[in-house]
């Protein structure tokens, strides 16, 4: 079964644009900005003679560099999520802007599934526009609302209503504009005296307007503009939920991730039985060291290595596959390493229960697997065998079905508990 690289992610990916192109309005002066691709290269052909396994550097976007082009994050910039988390996201956003209001549940959303690992900081980019060239007419008075409101503890609930109410003011004129933002800081039990005070003030006048330059010498030239661990997220790849959560999964798997290729320690004479724990009952496997001692050596050191613990059968396709052996669930990543395939004639896809290497093409099997449902035969040739189920095809058949190359909601997948190896 094919393994997508995670390249495919920024080759096939349908852009999203955001609310502002260098056509559609005056700029401020802007300082150059370069931009970053998702570093995730297909595995390479430096293959060692005798293992026949290279490394591969599995990246799914550049660090932070020591000196970055945005400002450092400050205790006056609004943010989610523990400071020591390993990804931040940096959002500059607009309230006007439409394309922000969809990123919104996306970002809150987010933050519930990773509380420990991600934070996000919101920083302001009114499209505000020139005096001969307006743009969003009304984001900065908005701008303007959200930090009156956090002047008094209450600035994510004014982002909140600003973002899920858009449809209500984005069309309203300043005065009317102005009316409806006391009304909603009387909803959020604001002191609406002291709101309305700071709202039009000459602080947060500065401040909105400053804002909108800042962002321009930065080179954002449309909103939302993530920024990634340091990096301008690629414009060429969406911002939908899927996009952002297989990034960020992708980007925590690095540290479970190897950087040298396992030892050849097995012994190709020997019988190996591999019992696959799941929450749904075992699956016994029988695997073949004299086939593909490549595979079957990996398999083992992942296995022993706790690799397999934990994760989902993230692909399962019935009356053709399931799939397992990432840990980040994307269908995307991999142990840090490739290897070559390992083709038999005396193996092919004839039947329910052939285990086989998932791969992104030829000789970039990693640690995904799959283990077919039924006959395969246009698969022959193309993915190494290097075993069968012994037992627990009734296990295999019972799992939920699933398929996250559709980017949609998916149902939890079925856990592998654990993976035992046994030498007869």
């Amino acid at each position: 079964m094919r393994k997508f690289s995670p390249l495919i992610l920024v080759l096939v990916a349908i852009f999203m644009a955001g609310c502002l192109s260098r056509k559609e309005a005056a700029l401020p002066t802007q300082t150059p900005l370069p931009t970053v691709v998702l570093d995730i290269p297909a595995a390479s052909d430096d293959f060692s003679t005798n293992s026949g396994c290279t490394v591969v550097a599995v990246k799914p976007t550049p660090g932070p560099t020591p000196e970055s082009a945005f400002p450092l994050i400050t205790a006056s910039d609004w943010s989610r999520g523990p400071e020591d988390a390993p990804i931040t996201l940096i959002e500059y956003s607009d309230f006007q802007c439409p394309y922000c209001a969809q990123l919104a549940p996306i970002m809150e959303r987010l933050s519930a599934e990773f509380p420990t690992e991600l934070r996000i900081v919101f920083r302001h980019f009114p499209l505000i526009g020139t005096p001969e060239q307006p743009f969003h007419e009304n984001s900065a008075l908005a701008a303007q609302a959200a930090e009156a409101a956090g002047k008094q503890g209450l600035f994510w609930e004014m982002h909140d209503v600003l973002f899920s109410r858009q449809a209500e003011w984005t069309d309203l004129a300043g005065e009317d504009f102005q009316v409806w933002l006391v009304a909603i800081a009387a909803e959020l039990k604001l002191d609406v005296a002291q709101f309305t005070t700071d709202l039009t003030s000459q602080e947060l006048v500065d401040f909105a307007q400053n804002a909108w330059i800042s962002g321009g010498q930065l080179g954002l030239d449309s909103t939302p503009s993530l920024i990634f661990n340091g990096k301008v997220w690629p414009s060429n790849v969406p911002m939908d939920h899927f996009s952002l959560w297989a990034v960020i999964q992708l980007t925590l798997l690095e540290k479970r991730q190897f950087y040298a290729c396992p030892e050849m320690a097995i012994d190709p004479t020997a019988q190996y039985i591999a019992t696959l724990e799941t929450e749904k009952g075992n699956i016994v496997l029988e695997l073949y060291p004299d086939v593909a001692p490549l595979a079957v050596n990996s398999f083992i050191f992942l296995a022993q290595n706790g690799w397999f613990d934990g994760i989902t059968f993230h692909r399962v396709l019935p009356g053709f596959v399931a799939q397992a052996g990432d840990p980040s669930s994307t269908g995307y990543g991999g142990p840090g390493y490739a290897f070559r395939n390992e083709i038999s004639p005396d193996v092919t896809f004839d039947g329910p229960g052939v285990l086989a290497m998932a791969n992104a093409g030829a000789d970039s099997n990693g640690s995904q697997f799959f283990i077919t449902y039924a006959a395969a035969s246009q698969l022959d040739g193309s993915y190494t065998i290097f075993g069968h189920v012994l037992s627990g095809m009734d296990v295999l058949e019972s799992l939920t079905a699933r398929d996250p190359s559709t980017n949609a909601d998916l149902p939890p997948g079925d856990l592998i508990l654990k993976v035992t190896i046994e030498q007869r």
